[in-house]
């Protein structure tokens, strides 16, 4: 894959057209089919970007994608072949959007950073753009709600699997999935409670509220340099949505639990929160194990956990023949409930991509079982909103397995538990599985 580079002629570090540069250049390796993070972590560490306006522009380019590429292909005659002026044009239409009030800003800042790529030969080609759409954005807004994928700000392939899993609930997962998402805290339950928390965050000036005993919902994202106590362990950031995990699992002090694909650790962590159990953990990255390992550091928590690199479906490269009293099968999935917080995964997937993380999934749960004691607990995990990965691939393994049971996991008597995106938490799933008792 080509290597996008940026061709500066700087204007003040601080200025938005540096950050519009930046941005551009994080998009466009993202049209070019790298990640979003992996671009933002790459640029950070090289350029030493910490600039807040580049990751807004980003994200809000990203979320907004469908809709702004439908745009520009109304605005210009013929496509853009150069992703970094795309790219910069994707990011300038979203503030404009965005940021009516500031619209002379986004176009003269957006030209000025356009004279930073591709040495300036697009300039003319942004400003007139940039000035078409706001001229024509009446009709242009008349154009976007007739299409679906512009209108939804997502691929089609997505919005039908999404309307025929959801009949009823399909659009409002999509438009959770184009916002904001929360920034939920998990209390330490060793140390504290959520309401003598939300206190303690009152007294810095920070509005919370407690979702229950351990979750705190802030009202507004915070840098974990502003949480008191954060670098001393009392909270850690997770989703109210992933924390159902450890709850679910329902460890006893003493048992022996199996956090396979771990990283970057939080649920091992509040396995930890909640009882004395001794915890290996699984990854099979050796990068994103590092994090789960600085997690149970800054937490005080590494006593009874064990972290191995291995890959979970090999189970002679990392299991010692103990068997497992619960385990928590986390699996990989195609993170489709999560896709406010990576906007780009949805536009990096192929509708293939499912039928390829549906086999992963069943290779890791198939090698996972024969690791849990008779008796024992498996909790089945994703981020995704898609059945194959969900009900589907649970429904084929009890199939395949006469000593798998069921047992309830949502409301009432249900047998999974499936959230969707909303104000308090992401999108993921959950079934409970245990092994018949020899």
């Amino acid at each position: 894959m080509k290597e996008c580079t940026m061709e500066y002629s700087l204007p003040p570090p601080d200025s938005l057209a540096v950050a519009f540069v930046a941005a551009a250049e994080a998009v466009a390796i993202v049209i070019e089919g790298r990640s979003l993070d992996v671009a933002l972590a790459a640029m950070r560490e090289e350029q030493n970007l910490q600039h807040s306006a580049v990751q807004d522009l980003a994200y809000g380019a990203l979320r907004q994608y469908g809709r702004g590429d439908f745009v520009l292909a109304q605005l210009c005659s013929r496509p853009l072949k150069e992703p970094r002026i795309r790219a910069l044009l994707l990011a300038a239409l979203y503030r404009l959007e965005a940021r009516p009030e500031d619209a002379h800003t986004t176009v003269n800042q957006a030209v000025t950073a356009s004279s930073g790529v591709s040495r300036g030969r697009y300039k003319a080609l942004v400003n007139g753009v940039l000035r078409n759409f706001q001229r024509r954005q009446a009709g242009l807004d008349l154009l976007v709600a007739d299409d679906d994928e512009a209108h939804w700000r997502t691929p089609r392939w997505w919005i039908e699997k999404l309307r025929a899993a959801y009949p009823d609930q399909w659009p409002e997962i999509l438009l959770a999935g184009n916002g904001h998402p929360p920034m939920t805290l998990r209390v330490n339950r060793r140390r504290l409670d959520a309401i003598a928390y939300v206190e303690r965050l009152a007294g810095v000036g920070i509005e919370a509220r407690a979702l229950d005993d351990t979750a705190v919902l802030l009202r507004k994202a915070q840098p974990v340099a502003k949480l008191p106590g954060f670098f001393d362990g009392l909270v850690s950031v997770q989703d109210w949505g992933a924390q159902r995990a450890a709850a679910l699992l329902d460890a006893h002090p003493g048992m022996y639990v199996l956090d396979a694909c771990a990283a970057p650790g939080g649920k091992t962590a509040h396995l930890l929160e909640r009882a004395a159990v001794e915890v290996l953990a699984l990854e099979i990255d050796a990068g994103r194990a590092r994090r789960i390992a600085e997690n149970l550091d800054r937490l005080d928590l590494r006593a009874t956990a064990t972290i191995k690199v291995a890959d979970a479906r090999d189970i002679k490269a990392w299991w010692d023949g103990r068997l497992f009293e619960r385990i928590l099968a986390d699996v990989p999935c195609t993170a489709s409930g999560v896709v406010r917080r990576h906007p780009d995964s949805k536009w990096l997937r192929r509708p293939a991509d499912v039928a390829g993380f549906v086999r992963s999934q069943t290779q890791i749960v198939e090698a996972l079982w024969q690791t849990l004691a008779p008796g024992g607990k498996m909790l089945y995990c994703t981020c995704s909103l898609f059945a194959e990965e969900n009900s589907q691939q649970v429904a084929a393994f009890v199939s395949r397995h006469a000593d798998a049971l069921r047992l309830p996991t949502g409301s009432g008597n249900a047998q999974y538990l499936q959230l969707t995106p909303r104000a308090e938490h992401d999108g993921f799933y959950y079934a409970l599985l245990q092994k018949e008792a020899t």
